[in-house]
């Protein structure tokens, strides 16, 4: 089984993202794969894994029964997804992500002190983290 957790890293905003400070993606009549991923970090800050946050939000957006999630959670990683560092919340939105010590994710708004700190490598609680930077939109 794939996985796309992270733990003790941090998710850079992309070197090429647009964005001169975090902003919440718009609303729109059908919510945008970024707008339903930053709602469920942004309300519950550590609470899931990047595992979680993708998988619920692409059951979600496909309509499957709660009844059937373990099932389609076993077949979704059964090949490898793509991982928060590919997400529009750090390539165009602004955000960071930070993981945690347990592979749980909350969003850094880019040029609030705590951004700063976790892309220096220090987490909240003062311990190292691993910095990545999201994927580039362009090559």
């Amino acid at each position: 089984m794939h996985t796309t957790d992270y733990v003790d890293t941090f998710i850079a905003v992309a070197e090429d993202s647009p964005a001169g400070g975090a902003a919440v993606p718009p609303e729109r009549a059908t919510p945008s794969v970024a707008g339903l991923t930053y709602r469920m970090i942004a309300d519950h800050p550590y609470r899931y894994t990047s595992d979680d946050v993708i998988f619920t939000v692409w059951a979600d957006r496909h309509g499957v029964a709660e009844a059937d999630r373990a099932r389609a959670r076993a077949e979704f990683f059964a090949k490898g997804q793509p991982c928060l560092r590919s997400s529009d919340l750090p390539k165009r939105y602004g955000w960071g992500v930070h993981c945690d010590g347990e592979g749980r994710v909350a969003l850094v708004p880019l040029g609030s002190d705590e951004y700063v700190a976790l892309a220096g490598g220090v987490s909240p609680e003062g311990t190292p983290v691993t910095v990545t930077r999201a994927m580039r939109s362009k090559r």
